[in-house]
């Protein structure tokens, strides 16, 4: 098939690299227009784009795909689908009727469970013991269209966004060529999302990552699980800001003399082991942090060069 592919994060790349090594023809690559960033706010090109070019392909970077331009370019192409991965942009019914076979979107969640722009870390936050990718035929609804194959993977205690994007986004990419070949063959049977269980991920802010210590230590887990990579849980300690990377849930009963009568965010134990801290219910235990404008240390490192028994760990 002759397809159009629109993507924009690290996350669509194997989608992309998979469709590339493929029989289908990718004829044009569309991505978000290129954004500032970092301390000088220079334009930074999407991870799509980079890939895209070192391919030799077309890339177009419309700010918008509901204008008459963007939807005389797409008739231009003549596609037989439009695969899209985490564009960003949101296709008017105009542009989604464009392609002859249609256009199909790799979702990371099992649809209709986390609909919208954060599936994986909102699985995380909410504990959801398994998750996985849906190859869905895409309307004007957000993620609401018929659903064509879907495979599901357990969220296990180590896993991160970061680990769980990096899965999700392989299987994706495996999933998409099955579906495209049986597609072609006339052979996928689609069928319509169920009306029970449908949840929404909204889009992650980075005021969500400011750690409440009076929470459950289990919620501050997921917390840090699911904001790793971005926005990164971070609390306040000695002025400055403390990000925190990894973590796990301390002792099953941690509620000893010692941490019984601490304050949430009271630091008990700072050792090789971990760095263990008061929560409103319970102790988290921290393996990997970081000082802002320093690289992250292991518990081991840091507590080197830093007093933390005794210390209190403050919302930022």
């Amino acid at each position: 098939m002759q397809l159009g592919f629109a993507g924009t994060p690290q996350f669509a790349l194997p989608a992309l690299a998979a469709l590339l090594g493929s029989a289908h023809r990718v004829v044009a690559v569309f991505t978000q227009p290129d954004r500032p960033a970092g301390r000088g706010r220079h334009l930074k090109v999407s991870p799509v784009k980079e890939f895209a070019q070192q391919r030799g392909l077309d890339v177009y970077q419309p700010a918008s795909l509901k204008t008459p331009d963007a939807a005389a370019l797409l008739r231009g192409l003549e596609l037989d689908a439009l695969i899209v991965v985490a564009y960003g942009l949101i296709l008017p019914a105009a542009v989604l009727a464009l392609p002859r076979f249609g256009c199909f979107n790799i979702h990371g969640s099992l649809l209709p469970r986390w609909r919208g722009a954060a599936p994986v870390a909102r699985a995380l936050l909410a504990g959801d013991a398994s998750t996985g990718v849906t190859i869905m035929r895409m309307e004007a609804g957000l993620d609401t269209g018929p659903i064509l194959s879907m495979e599901e993977t357990p969220i296990g205690d180590r896993d991160t966004a970061a680990t769980l994007n990096e899965r999700l986004a392989a299987m994706g990419a495996r999933l998409l060529l099955a579906t495209l070949d049986a597609l072609a063959a006339g052979g996928v049977a689609e069928s319509p999302q169920p009306m029970t269980g449908i949840t929404y991920a909204e889009k992650i802010g980075k005021t969500e990552a400011r750690i409440d210590w009076g929470a459950p230590a289990l919620d501050i887990w997921r917390r840090v699980r699911a904001f790793n990579p971005w926005p990164v849980a971070a609390t306040a300690w000695d002025g400055a800001q403390l990000r925190i990377w990894d973590a796990e849930l301390g002792p099953a009963d941690p509620r000893d003399a010692s941490s019984a009568a601490a304050l949430p965010g009271t630091v008990l134990r700072a050792a090789d082991a971990g760095i263990d801290v008061v929560c409103g219910e319970g102790v988290l235990r921290i393996h990997r942090l970081q000082l802002a404008g320093r690289r992250p240390l292991t518990a081991a490192q840091f507590t080197r060069s830093a007093k933390l028994v005794g210390a209190r760990f403050m919302s930022p």
